[in-house]
């Protein structure tokens, strides 16, 4: 059975060109699960016309807004709106639950005493090992970004296909390993030219390109500045409702 991913959101933090945050949605042939749930998920899931209560999972590379910050928003509405009954897993960096747990209350404050009516899992996960979510393998890799956010990047085996996604990091030989032959390999491309702490930009991409051997390489979370490269460049720049089958 294919694998399709879907670019639900694949802007940077500051909706540059009018894209939604980090929202990647993958259909494997037993689950449905998305990397990453930037603030703004919601909007561009009901825009694209997918229901939010049709996930079974969600796997987060750090703990940054752009990345995390629409879970609050999709736990309160399927307490409250959408009437959840299906079991949801969100698995992510270590410190996940708690950390999850101060942002849902800062954005609702008394939320707290709210507690969902349906199976709510959440796994923390340890870089360096394979992880069990649902039907998926997920490994994650240390990544270098923001020391607070606890970042990640991940390689995910789904219906005999993987899928790898840097997160927000500067390169690095876990990077390396997390694309290494995958079937899609993600890679955010924050700036086309600028180096900027943290990030990754498309000369570094490039001059790697060739080295880790994936199948398919898509550049996301592209800056202002990269968008106006991205038409020149070889490589496949993702837009928000691009989908692809693997």
């Amino acid at each position: 059975m294919a694998v399709t991913v879907r670019f639900v959101g694949s802007g940077d933090s500051f909706g540059s060109g009018g894209r939604f945050q980090t929202c990647i949605l993958v259909d494997g042939p037993s689950s449905r699960f998305a990397i990453d749930f930037g603030t703004s998920s919601l909007i561009a899931l009901a825009q694209q016309g997918i229901e939010h209560n049709s996930l079974d999972a969600i796997i987060l590379t750090h703990l940054h807004g752009d990345h995390c910050g629409g879970v609050p928003f999709l736990l309160i509405d399927a307490m409250l709106g959408a009437k959840r009954i299906r079991p949801l897993t969100i698995a992510g960096p270590r410190d996940l639950r708690r950390r999850m747990d101060q942002i849902r209350e800062a954005l609702f404050p008394g939320s707290r005493v709210m507690t969902p009516t349906f199976p709510l899992t959440w796994v923390e996960m340890e870089p360096g090992r394979p992880h069990t979510v649902l039907d998926l393998i997920v490994t994650p890799q240390p990544a270098r970004h923001t020391e607070e956010t606890n970042p990640t990047a991940v390689r995910v085996e789904v219906g005999g296909k993987v899928v790898a996604y840097t997160g927000d990091t500067e390169w690095t030989d876990e990077v390396a390993r997390v694309a290494r032959g995958a079937d899609l390999f993600i890679a955010e491309c924050y700036f086309y030219d600028k180096p900027v702490k943290w990030h990754l930009n498309y000369p570094t991409v490039a001059a790697q390109r060739d080295r880790f051997g994936a199948k398919r390489v898509i550049l996301t979370h592209m800056s202002r500045e990269m968008l106006a490269h991205a038409d020149a460049v070889p490589e496949e720049c993702a837009h928000d409702g691009l989908v692809v089958t693997l």
